[in-house]
């Protein structure tokens, strides 16, 4: 089953720095997944000047739960990154 996860970073001067800090960590960590087939794709939100502000990804799961135990570990998570986050179930507009 597919699920959008959109996600928010924090709004505080330091919010950028929470990001840089942890993004390498979080790109290995969702090379892995995409390995796995659990990634499908996303990419960073970004503001009007370009600057990152969230991220939103499309991940390929059994159910929720399992997609939220697999986030417990998210560095964007741990590292106070994200302080928003939603995910809903989503499907893949199959277009030939």
């Amino acid at each position: 089953m597919q699920f959008l996860l959109l996600a928010y970073d924090g709004t505080d001067p330091e919010a950028p720095q929470r990001r840089l800090k942890v993004r390498e960590e979080h790109l290995k960590k969702i090379s892995v997944l995409k390995k796995a087939g659990e990634f499908l794709f996303g990419g960073a939100i970004l503001d009007e000047s370009g600057k990152m502000i969230g991220s939103m990804i499309v991940y390929d799961f059994p159910d929720q739960e399992s997609l939220e135990e697999r986030l417990k570990d998210e560095p964007y998570l741990t590292g106070g990154v994200w302080k928003e986050t939603k995910i809903k179930p989503f499907r893949l507009a199959k277009i030939e």
